[in-house]
């Protein structure tokens, strides 16, 4: 028998190697990828088309549940308070680019700036509902206090279901916009000095320089800031948990929230309801994502 040159199997077993690394690395993330999210999404939908309380044997119901979210009134207002929060929330992002190019600056103190700005992201959800409760709290809050101050009248926000989901949203956007600036900041870092040079010779500054030039080469961040940003609208629960339990008068609730209540509240143990709501919510999701998926590969595909 003739083997191989050792000079031709070397090059062929190095590139092998070289080829399986990659996955090696990848392997460990994507068996838990796989065991924590792909799996129990195949399990909510699967349990969403039976009648389940957690503990007893379950029911098979088909669309039941999904044919009961149609006339249930509060899963109405539950999806559109995860409306208004998609809405609002998608000014973290300019919000949190604004305040990134203030900061990308050399000027003295600005650590000290980034600091405070970056302070918002590093604390607790729970922590931030807490203080907007007491920033909004009847009769000693800073807001509350400051709107009788100003207008003679007393407005109690999280006690209007009016005015609640906005004043969750507010709450929610304080930190949303340090982590959208956390982004566009590192992505500032990557803008490649001598196109910003060029521009400026040919006379290229303020909005023009922001649009044609710095914003381009953010597209990376931008994308992955719209991406967040959406998720974290639609799964805003721990604010709502926190502040309102989805009161006053279920006014405040979203999917997520209302997902909780039927699935694993004193009120519910209805698993199969729960499970449809998430379904219905990941739904959703998907499609802002794919959406924001498609954009950015045909603006790449544009741009070869």
């Amino acid at each position: 028998m003739t083997s191989c040159p050792p000079n031709v199997t070397a090059p062929r077993k190095r590139r092998s190697r070289q080829a399986l690394a990659p996955w090696l690395f990848l392997a460990p993330g994507l068996a838990m990828f796989l065991v924590y999210v792909i799996i129990p999404v195949f399990q909510s939908m699967w349990v969403s088309f039976f009648d389940w309380d957690g503990l007893s044997p379950k029911t098979w119901v088909g669309l039941a549940n999904y044919i009961e979210l149609m006339d249930d009134e509060a899963f109405y207002t539950s999806l559109k308070n995860n409306v208004i929060w998609l809405a609002l929330y998608m000014l973290a992002v300019p919000a949190g680019l604004m305040i990134a190019l203030f900061l990308n600056q050399t000027v003295r103190g600005i650590r000290i700036y980034k600091s405070l700005f970056f302070f918002p992201f590093v604390i607790s959800q729970v922590v931030v509902g807490l203080i907007f409760s007491w920033f909004y709290a009847p009769d000693f809050g800073l807001l509350y206090k400051l709107i009788e101050w100003l207008t003679g009248s007393q407005v109690a926000i999280l006690a209007d279901e009016h005015l609640v989901t906005y004043g969750i949203i507010l709450a929610g956007l304080w930190p949303q916009i340090a982590y959208c600036m956390i982004l566009y900041l590192t992505g500032l870092n990557a803008v490649a000095p001598d196109q910003i040079e060029a521009a400026r010779l040919d006379g290229a500054k303020g909005w023009k320089m922001l649009w044609y030039v710095v914003l381009p080469q953010l597209r990376p961040a931008t994308f992955i800031a719209l991406v967040v940003t959406v998720i974290g609208a639609l799964r805003s629960f721990d604010l709502v948990s926190i502040m309102t339990s989805g009161g006053p008068y279920g006014s405040s609730r979203v999917l997520s929230y209302y997902m909780y209540e039927q699935a694993l509240s004193e009120y519910g143990y209805r698993m199969g309801y729960g499970a449809a709501i998430a379904v219905v919510l990941f739904a959703i999701m998907m499609i802002f994502i794919s959406g924001f998926i498609w954009k950015m590969w045909r603006d790449e595909q544009g741009a070869r």
